[in-house]
């Protein structure tokens, strides 16, 4: 039996796993798939191998799962996983990120599969502007599932918006104060991949440019949740929703790591930047090899580095956002 919990060589705890089940997206997102998704969607991860991998997980001291892709609600099954995920003795929360695609019409299944959490990104608030970042003339269904996720009860409900110079950042005063009237916001700073690199030189703000704004407006960084992402949050007194940032090329981004990935054909990557994963498929097979998996993924585990090489432009063998999950 491992009675090893997911720590690190750097003192770094992992209670959170991103779970990628396709990189397959219907979205055109200028800073991940501009030209739209150009592979072979098939090969994924089955129910029965998601359910030992979490299972697996789990008993090493995994809390909170996210399901991630490409867009994971192009998975025909993808209640079938949600409900296995959410079903695993040890998991706390479930959540999901996703571009809002049928949104309205989907939202009360996802929360009735045991779905408890969503983040819906929206990177421009008007729809001249949403349809030039993401390729799509969908901004009013996007907004009608945000709305219609609040009600359901979702906890938290989240808009991630990647931060775009000349492209959405003349909004940042106008997101904040979507924020204000109650809106969860988290803005993620873009990062360089193996395809984007002229686009990020172009477009990439630094994460700075917010935190100056919430600092001049009142907005107060609030204590950092052991279970949440890597997100610098700020709260206002006076107002009711919050807005975080997620800037990896700030100072010490990555000693508060807290996540491990899974991509959508099992393999392990201790970074989103790294080298590769590590193939964890040939332990989901069979039941009786969860000792040998949890196992395995305590021995990668010690693979890991201190932190990225973004900074010297080394992006690893991640060519876009969507073939890991982000």
């Amino acid at each position: 039996m491992v009675d090893k919990i997911l720590t690190d060589r750097f003192g770094r705890s992992f209670p959170y796993l991103r779970l990628s089940i396709t990189d397959v997206c219907n979205f055109k997102c200028t800073y991940c798939l501009p030209d739209g998704y150009k592979g072979e969607a098939d090969g994924f991860l089955g129910v029965d191998e998601i359910r030992r991998l979490i299972a697996g997980f789990a008993e090493l001291g995994t809390r909170k799962v996210r399901l991630t892709g490409g867009e994971p609600t192009l998975r025909k099954d993808f209640l079938d996983i949600a409900r296995v995920v959410s079903q695993t003795p040890g998991i706390e929360t479930v959540a999901m990120t996703t571009n809002g695609y049928k949104l309205p019409e989907r939202a009360q299944s996802f929360f009735d599969a045991g779905v408890n959490a969503i983040n819906v990104s929206i990177d421009g608030l008007t729809p001249e502007r949403f349809e030039l970042i993401t390729g799509k003339n969908r901004f009013e269904e996007v907004m009608d599932g945000l709305k219609l996720c609040q009600e359901i009860g979702f906890s938290p409900v989240k808009v991630n918006a990647v931060l775009l110079k000349d492209l959405n950042h003349s909004e940042l005063d106008a997101f904040i104060q979507w924020a204000a009237e109650g809106v969860n916001l988290r803005f993620i700073e873009l990062m360089e991949t193996g395809e984007n690199g002229a686009y990020f030189e172009k477009h990439h703000l630094s994460g700075d440019v917010l935190v100056k704004k919430l600092q001049a407006t009142g907005w107060v960084e609030a204590p950092r949740d052991a279970l949440g992402g890597p997100a610098r949050v700020w709260k206002h007194p006076n107002h009711i929703g919050s807005v975080g940032l997620i800037a990896p090329y700030s100072k010490d981004f990555c000693t508060t790591c807290n996540r491990l990935r899974v991509s959508a054909k099992g393999g392990l990557h201790l970074c989103l930047f790294g080298d590769g994963g590590h193939d964890l498929r040939p332990l989901l097979q069979k039941d009786s090899d969860k000792e040998a998996l949890k196992e395995t993924i305590c021995e990668l585990l010690d693979l890991k580095v201190a932190g990225h090489g973004l900074h010297e432009h080394n992006t690893g063998a991640t060519p876009h956002f969507a073939s890991i999950g982000g």
